[in-house]
């Protein structure tokens, strides 16, 4: 209520239709959800979790790129992502709709290929299949919004909100104290994002260094101040920021 804003809970599979085609102004769905709805909605922003990878797969042998999938009989959860790709490559197939375990439809004789999320491809390798070609889309959490609500005030807000949360996820913060002479190789070691803060401290040999640096490397970072003469080194989660 404090920003005017009501939230609704809903299937994924759904989220797209309800926001492109009613009265919902934006949503978050995955990319896959979203192209396979076929609704008007559109992508304002990727958000950076629940990645897959959306491939085709048959049994050994079967089928080298989608250019070999002429005549044959497709299962997938996602007949409109499907559809959609194979009519990108001009490919004539028949696609067969199934709600979940579609690796199973080779071996009972509902389709000679599947097109299916793969994350490491142990359920694939279980039934005998491997993956082949070019994945379908590279997928991924996504904001979506009507086009007609892309570009409103209350939209770049969430937007603008969204990303502080994304980018304080994806640094973190370090402090640390280091000797004056050593503040610009420190410095090379934590650049942050335009310029690291510098402090004096009671001791006139020292300063103190405070940056942003990626969460990815951060262990490497401690190490490499560490090894330079850094002291006192501390690394905090950030709940929020904008940039």
């Amino acid at each position: 209520p404090d920003n005017d804003v009501e939230f609704f809970y809903l299937r994924p599979r759904d989220i797209a239709v309800y926001v492109g085609e009613g009265t919902l102004d934006g949503g978050i769905t995955g990319r896959d959800l979203l192209l396979d709805s076929g609704s008007g909605a559109i992508e304002t922003m990727p958000l950076g979790f629940a990645h897959s990878t959306f491939r085709y797969a048959g049994m050994p042998g079967s089928a080298l790129s989608v250019t070999d999938l002429g005549g044959r009989r497709i299962a997938t959860s996602y007949p409109g992502l499907v559809r959609a790709h194979l009519a990108e490559h001009e490919v004539d197939a028949t696609v067969v709709r199934l709600d979940g375990a579609v690796e199973t439809s080779i071996t009972l004789g509902v389709a000679d290929i599947i097109a299916d999320v793969v994350e490491t491809g142990t359920t694939l390798r279980n039934q005998g299949l491997v993956v082949f070609g070019e994945p379908i889309l590279r997928s991924e959490a996504v904001l979506i919004a009507r086009a007609d609500t892309a570009d409103s005030p209350g939209m770049a807000v969430l937007q603008r909100r969204l990303q502080g949360v994304i980018t304080a996820r994806t640094y973190v913060m370090v402090d640390y104290d280091v000797r004056v002479e050593l503040v610009e190789a420190a410095c090379e070691i934590t650049p942050g994002l335009e310029s690291p803060t510098v402090s004096p401290l009671h001791d006139k040999g020292y300063v103190a260094v405070r940056a942003m640096v990626p969460r990815k490397g951060m262990n490497r970072v401690m190490d490499a101040l560490y090894a330079l003469g850094a002291r006192g080194i501390l690394i905090t989660d950030i709940a929020a920021c904008r940039l």
